[in-house]
C-alpha cells in the first residue's frame, strides 16, 4: 500500500469514527427528549445516560481479552425518528469495518496505531478513558451494528446462550500463513515459528476458539411479516431497538443475571487435544494421539 493510500484510509476510517461519535450523541439526545420507553438489564434504569454508556463502549477494558467483547443488554422504544436514526448508525458501523479490514489487509501495522490515535480525536472521551481505566479502542465494539427489530413486537423472550468452543483443524503450511500475518519481527513470533519447523510438515494441527457466553432474544411479532415469517431470533450484547407506536414495550422475562456454568462434557471433545497451545499466539494444539 503506497503511502497516498494509507493516509487517505486512515482519514476516511478518523472522520468515519466521528460520524458514529456523533451519530451516538444524535440518537441519545433525540431519544431522551421523546419520551420513549426503555429496559436494562443488570441495571436500575435504562435511561439516556445509560444508553450513552452503552452506545459509546468501544474501549477495551485494562486486562480484557481482545477477543471478547462487552455486552449491555437491554430493551428501547423507538419511534420512526428514532428508528431511522438507528439504521444510519448502523450503516456508518458497516462502513468503518469496511475500511477498517482493508487497512487490515493492506498495513497490518497501522491498526495498532489507530487505537492508540483515535480517542484523542474527542477530548471528553479520551479524559474518561484515563479515569475509568479504560485502554485502547476496541474495533470490534466500534463497528457492531445495534439490533433492530424490524416490526411491532408482541413479546421478546431473553436467554444465555453457550456454544462453547469451535475447533478447526489446519495444516503446519496453514498455520506457518496464519504466524506470518502477524508481525514476524516480533521475537514471540520468531520462536513459535522455530517450533513450527521443528515438527512433521504433515502433522495436522487444531485451533481452538473459545466462544463466550452470549444473550439471546427471540422476537415474536405482533403481525406476521411479509414473507410470512412470526418470530426472530438474535443476538443481542447491545440495546434492543424495538418499534413502539404506542409507547408501551413488548413483554419481556429476565434471565439469570448470569450465564450458566460450562458444562462438564464440553471439555471432552478436547481431550484429544495437548493440554498446553503449541502457538500460543493463534491458540493452535497439537494432537496427542499424531
Amino acid at each position: 500500500m503506497t503511502d497516498d493510500t494509507s493516509y487517505r484510509l486512515l482519514a476516511e476510517l478518523e472522520h468515519c469514527f466521528d460520524h458514529i461519535i456523533e451519530g451516538v450523541e444524535r440518537l441519545v439526545d433525540y431519544w431522551s427528549t421523546a419520551d420513549l420507553p426503555g429496559w436494562a438489564f443488570n441495571a436500575d434504569h435504562a435511561n439516556a445516560d445509560w444508553l450513552r454508556q452503552a452506545l459509546l463502549d468501544v474501549w477495551y477494558q485494562d486486562g480484557q481479552d481482545g477477543r471478547s467483547t462487552s455486552s449491555h443488554v437491554g430493551i428501547i422504544g423507538a419511534d420512526e425518528t428514532t428508528m431511522r436514526l438507528v439504521e444510519e448508525l448502523n450503516t456508518l458501523k458497516e462502513r468503518f469495518a469496511r475500511i477498517a479490514a482493508e487497512i487490515r489487509q493492506q498495513n497490518p501495522q497501522r491498526i495498532s496505531e489507530l487505537k492508540a490515535i483515535l480517542p484523542f480525536r474527542h477530548p471528553h472521551l479520551h479524559t474518561h478513558l484515563k479515569g475509568s481505566g479504560l485502554a485502547r479502542l476496541h474495533l470490534k465494539q466500534c463497528w457492531r451494528s445495534i439490533p433492530l427489530a424490524d416490526a411491532p413486537l408482541t413479546r421478546v423472550r431473553l436467554a444465555w446462550y453457550s456454544s462453547g468452543r469451535s475447533i478447526t483443524r489446519l495444516s503446519v503450511a496453514e498455520a506457518e500463513k496464519r504466524l506470518l500475518a502477524l508481525d514476524s519481527d516480533a521475537v514471540h513470533v520468531r520462536i513459535q515459528l522455530q517450533r513450527l519447523a521443528g515438527i512433521p510438515a504433515s502433522e495436522p494441527l487444531a485451533q481452538v476458539q473459545r466462544q463466550a457466553p452470549l444473550m439471546r432474544a427471540n422476537l415474536f411479532y405482533r403481525e406476521p411479516l411479509k414473507d410470512g415469517r412470526t418470530r426472530r431470533a438474535m443476538n443481542v450484547a447491545l440495546p434492543l431497538f424495538v418499534p413502539c407506536p404506542d409507547k408501551r414495550l413488548p413483554d419481556h422475562n429476565m434471565p439469570p443475571l448470569r450465564p450458566p456454568s460450562e458444562r462438564q462434557r464440553a471439555r471432552r471433545s478436547d481431550e484429544r487435544l495437548e493440554e498446553d497451545p503449541f502457538l500460543p499466539s493463534l491458540r493452535i494444539f497439537r494432537y496427542r494421539s499424531y
